[in-house]
């Protein structure tokens, strides 16, 4: 009988507090016909991550495990890394291509040495690109590009305002606004003023200093990456045609965009809409020509190493992050 081998990674067998991620072992996973085995670089935190930590919201727990979890749980998606091994009817990699992943529909499992990721999850890295980078970008790029083209159907010349901009997901935003020649406003606090400004925002809004729904600016599109503030608001700041999308922040505001968001522009032409994230191959290859090209950079507020995930997540969630929180596996992630 043969042994099964053994990685390090991070355990989950409960939900609560950050105290649930263990670190310690797990059998080396086996990829599938369709999968490669991806030696784990640096992986990322997202906010997904930290509702299945907690398993709340309730909908969370229904493939999960609605008490606990169904089986040991690692709750990490985002990935970059060097492919080991690959199955049988893979024909797009082959071992030792530098690749990135948002690992969502492949069952996660980032938060380790070693993952299955199935093929069409899978992107390759820029040479030009650290793992550390890579691994980033994933999830926060992908939420970033499709409510900003898919749902918010963003035009060059559009003003667009962006709150939550100097976060995880908006630092992306921001720049793929750009990319697609958006005149962009920032919303983001003193600190990170000049972090918005480098990542290319024109106007820059300090939120302790100014209310962008009291100064009588409107904007053809309006995305939420962070933060609360009543569904009104977001709607008076919308130009007649224009748009606002819920992509990230407090719940509340998800609930309350997808409950009265009808409500709040009957009337009007105004359009009130949130975003459902997916993974998405072609998507993941499109952001990572952009990185390539110079044109969208991962913004890293802080790197941990692998036994320290429950104090990254514990920064993660003390809120404020110039950019992303990333999980380095190998020490050369970052380079």
């Amino acid at each position: 009988m043969t042994t099964q081998e053994k990685m390090k990674a991070i355990v989950q067998n409960r939900y609560g507090s950050f105290d649930a991620l263990e670190y310690g072992t797990a059998e080396k996973p086996t990829p599938g016909d369709d999968e490669a085995l991806v030696k784990v670089h640096a992986a990322a935190i997202n906010f997904g991550n930290l509702m299945l930590i907690s398993g709340k919201p309730i909908f969370v727990r229904t493939e999960a495990g609605w008490l606990r979890p169904n089986k040991t749980l690692n709750p990490g998606s985002d990935v970059a890394g060097r492919v080991e091994a690959v199955g049988v009817n893979m024909t797009q990699f082959k071992p030792g291509d530098e690749v990135m992943a948002d690992n969502l529909a492949g069952g996660s499992g980032t938060y380790a040495e070693y993952v299955c990721v199935p093929e069409n999850e899978l992107a390759l890295k820029p040479a030009n690109v650290t793992f550390a980078e890579a691994a980033a970008a994933p999830q926060a790029a992908l939420v970033a590009l499709q409510a900003l083209r898919d749902v918010g159907n963003i035009q060059a010349g559009q003003k667009v305002l962006i709150i939550g901009a100097s976060g995880g997901n908006g630092s992306y935003a921001v720049q793929v606004a750009k990319a697609f020649g958006a005149v962009v406003t920032a919303v983001c606090s003193t600190r990170n003023i000049e972090l918005v400004r480098r990542l290319g925002a024109d106007h820059v809004i300090d939120y302790t200093q100014e209310d962008f729904a009291a100064n009588g600016e409107q904007y053809d599109l309006i995305l939420c990456m962070g933060g609360y503030r009543k569904l009104k608001d977001y709607v008076k700041a919308l130009l007649p045609k224009g748009t606002f999308v819920w992509a990230g922040g407090n719940l509340k505001g998800l609930f309350e965009t997808f409950l009265w968001g009808s409500w709040a522009t009957r009337g009007t032409e105004k359009r009130v809409t949130n975003l459902s994230h997916h993974s998405n191959q072609d998507d993941l290859r499109f952001m990572a020509e952009l990185m390539k090209d110079g044109k969208v950079k991962s913004e890293i507020d802080r790197i941990f190493s692998l036994e320290e995930t429950a104090e990254a997540f514990r920064h993660y969630a003390g809120g404020h992050m110039q950019g992303k929180v990333v999980i380095s596996v190998i020490e050369d992630s970052a380079g």
